[in-house]
């Protein structure tokens, strides 16, 4: 399964050219420009598992950090400053990684917070 199965590729578009400069990845807005706030936490927990590069059931920092990429391979990567604002946002126990829980939670969070 890709993100493109479950986010349509034209939101998921307009919300990397919403982003393409640096220091300008606000993940409340990317969230809700490519329609993640709106998915079930079934799809949630999808676009998670797509995001864990690595399989380890979290999201850390360093492949927090190419997450545009996952989105679309020729994006940016975020720079150290959006990469710990958006682990801030998402971490729920400060452990430095996000599980998908703090994913799901994140969306409501994201979209009443900051």
């Amino acid at each position: 399964m890709s993100l493109a199965s479950i986010l349509p590729a034209e939101a998921i578009g307009n919300a990397i050219r919403e982003c393409q400069a640096p220091e300008s990845f606000c993940h409340k807005k990317f969230f809700q420009l490519c329609g993640l706030t709106s998915k079930s936490p079934q799809d949630v927990k999808v676009i998670f598992s797509i995001l864990d590069n690595d399989g380890s059931g979290f999201i850390e920092e360093e492949e927090l950090k190419f997450f545009l990429q996952r989105f679309s391979p020729n994006a940016r990567i975020l720079t150290e400053n959006e990469t710990k604002k958006f682990l801030l946002a998402a971490d729920e126990d400060n452990d430095g990684k996000i599980g998908a829980e703090g994913l799901l939670h994140c969306n409501p969070y994201l979209l009443t917070q900051h």
